[in-house]
């Protein structure tokens, strides 16, 4: 069995929670942490997307990563987001989550511009100086740059990338990066594709929806990647079964949802920061339909 990494196996990207008057509740992060370590996660990857990091300040963002090192039980890594817009601002996230004890960074490209190549390379090669592994963030959706296969086996080759999370929804690209980086380790990005990229052989997630329900997400990740054929017939039930409600995690409305869905099951969600207000009605109501029908079906926690 190859050695299980820091990146390795389900990793969490956290939510982040806030009190009623959006300031940070750190304590009900830390209580979140230990939920998902108790819960069978084996990591957590805090100031993603999920947990709205673009809308904290510079003191919130660095105390996020402390307080995930402190509050995670040994042997449950933390992967701190560093995305921002430059490569010196990245690296100065990548050097504070070192110093607060991170085990690895997840890393955008350059945020809202549209890097070419040698900037891309320039900017994890940057952040590369920090000392942490890098694992590579592909949302060109977002980001305005697109981690191609051969883009991503350049950087892997200089030694500033060991994975990448994945998550243009497409499979088929699975297959040409492990042509070009055969040593390059592949994580799920997207929630609604963990049984096709589990099976092109992902050796992690970077998920969203265990933040609600981890014990099924992560039994469904182990069904997806054992490479058993009993146990992908297993996978197949659960994943239809959630993926009405895994779809939400790649809709503009993720954060919302997934933060809804743990609501609706008894956790703490709570409420989002600016530009992000209280979901329509109708969407609201359709969440909460799914999460209920995933909860009757046995998948709740």
């Amino acid at each position: 069995m190859a050695e299980k990494k820091p990146w390795h196996g389900v990793i969490v990207a956290s939510a982040l929670q806030f009190k009623e008057d959006l300031s940070v509740d750190y304590d009900k992060f830390a209580e979140h942490v230990q939920f998902l370590a108790d819960n069978g996660c084996d990591g957590i990857a805090p100031n993603g997307s999920l947990g709205e990091y673009q809308n904290l300040t510079e003191a919130e963002r660095a105390k996020v990563i402390e307080v995930a090192v402190d509050a995670a039980p040994k042997g449950f890594p933390v992967m701190a987001g560093t995305g921002a817009y430059g490569a010196m601002e990245s690296l100065r996230w990548a050097e504070q989550a070192a110093e607060a004890g991170a085990d690895c960074v997840m890393q955008l490209p350059p945020n809202t511009f549209r890097a070419n190549h040698e900037q891309v390379k320039h900017h994890y090669a940057t952040v590369a100086k920090a000392g942490l592994p890098i694992v590579g963030y592909n949302n060109p959706l977002d980001t305005k740059v697109d981690l191609i296969p051969s883009l991503i086996a350049e950087i892997h080759e200089a030694g500033h990338m060991v994975g990448v999370k994945e998550f243009t929804g497409d499979p088929r690209r699975i297959y040409e990066i492990q042509e070009l980086a055969p040593t390059m380790d592949i994580l799920i990005g997207t929630d609604d594709s963990v049984l096709e990229v589990g099976i092109a052989g992902a050796v992690g997630w970077v998920a969203g929806y265990p933040n609600a329900i981890p014990q099924a997400t992560v039994e469904l990740y182990k069904l997806s990647t054992s490479g058993n054929v009993a146990d992908l017939e297993r996978a197949k039930v659960i994943y239809r079964d959630l993926h009405k409600l895994l779809r939400w995690d790649t809709k503009t409305e993720f954060v919302e949802s997934i933060k809804l869905s743990m609501d609706v099951l008894g956790l703490y969600g709570g409420p989002c920061r600016p530009p992000r207000l209280p979901l329509a009605k109708e969407v609201a109501d359709q969440i909460i339909a799914d999460t209920r029908e995933a909860a009757e079906k046995g998948y709740g926690k």
